[in-house]
């Protein structure tokens, strides 16, 4: 590979980081607003103009308190999870299927199955690490939860693999002209949804994070740089899972400014949905994962084996 090739694969990936850390920045804005108006109250999102200065007051805010020292943490891997989180959130974005520039994954799908699952050591050992019994808790909920729809989740997206027959996600789009698999798998697409919810740990299934009965869930312990970290990483991973919801089921991607529009709508879903569903019970959770989604997802896998079987 020419070395220009390289410094353009580099920048490419510095600007993609940029963007990302941009829009995480501007979806917490857009989080307070839409919660704000939703309950009808004031939010702190009123610094400079329409508050667009305030995600970098936060950001500020954040980075500069003071760093927490546990005495009876394991400190280095209790230190280094929320950065390994946050940077596997990141090596997700490589995923878009970029037209230019970037690498293009013709197992895209395989990728992003591995990273979410890697995503589950980072908060287990961030709740292990602290030595706090809250943590701890949190921590084994979060995991028991995200275990729990990634069966769901790659089975569900099994069945839109099945019937474009390649992991890649470029591949989506040729196969979403005439109509959406939105429409075309219509009870598979919700499920995938919420699915995308839970393995993100919003609302309604943030069980991580009860506030009646575990304080703030795996990151109570953490302060300041930590904590920052790990707020980023989950925001990553909505815009992410909205992008990936969009190429699969809502037509692909396309440069234009629709691609970009359905995905900041997919974003105000999530927020809209955490300012309108009350918490579930956690048993609810799981019984909906293990008695419903799966059979779901299970059935129509063996009917779009069939539909492709009998089309080809």
């Amino acid at each position: 590979m020419m070395f220009m090739d390289l410094i353009n694969i580099m920048l490419g990936i510095l600007l993609l980081v940029i963007g990302v850390s941009i829009g995480v920045a501007f979806l917490t804005l857009l989080e307070r607003k839409v919660l704000g108006y939703i309950q009808i109250r004031k939010g702190p999102n009123k610094m400079g103009y329409m508050g667009l200065l305030q995600p970098f007051c936060d950001a500020i805010k954040l980075f500069s308190k003071e760093q927490m020292y546990l005495n009876y943490s394991n400190y280095l891997v209790y230190y280094f999870s929320p950065v390994m989180s946050f940077m596997l959130s990141l090596m997700l974005w490589t995923l878009i299927p970029y037209v230019f520039n970037m690498i293009t994954f013709n197992l895209g799908i395989l990728f992003f199955l591995c990273c979410t699952s890697m995503g589950v050591y980072t908060v287990m050992i961030a709740g292990w690490s602290s030595n706090s019994n809250y943590s701890l808790l949190g921590g084994l909920r979060a995991v028991a939860q995200t275990i729990s729809y990634e069966v769901s989740l790659s089975l569900i997206m099994m069945s839109s693999l099945i019937m474009i027959m390649d992991f890649n996600l470029m591949k989506f789009y040729e196969y979403q002209e005439m109509i959406w698999l939105l429409f075309m798998m219509m009870p598979l697409s919700l499920c995938f949804l919420s699915s995308l919810m839970a393995e993100t740990n919003r609302t309604p299934f943030d069980f991580a994070e009860g506030e009646s009965e575990l304080v703030s869930g795996f990151n109570i312990e953490y302060s300041s740089g930590g904590f920052a970290l790990i707020f980023l990483a989950e925001y990553s991973s909505i815009l992410f899972m909205s992008m990936l919801f969009v190429v699969m089921y809502m037509g692909g991607y396309y440069m234009n400014l629709m691609f970009y529009l359905k995905l900041v709508f997919l974003s105000f879903f999530f927020v809209w949905v955490r300012g309108t569903l009350p918490r579930y019970r956690y048993d609810k959770l799981m019984y909906l994962c293990w008695k419903s989604y799966l059979p779901i997802s299970l059935n129509y896998l063996l009917f779009f084996m069939g539909l492709k079987m009998i089309l080809f």
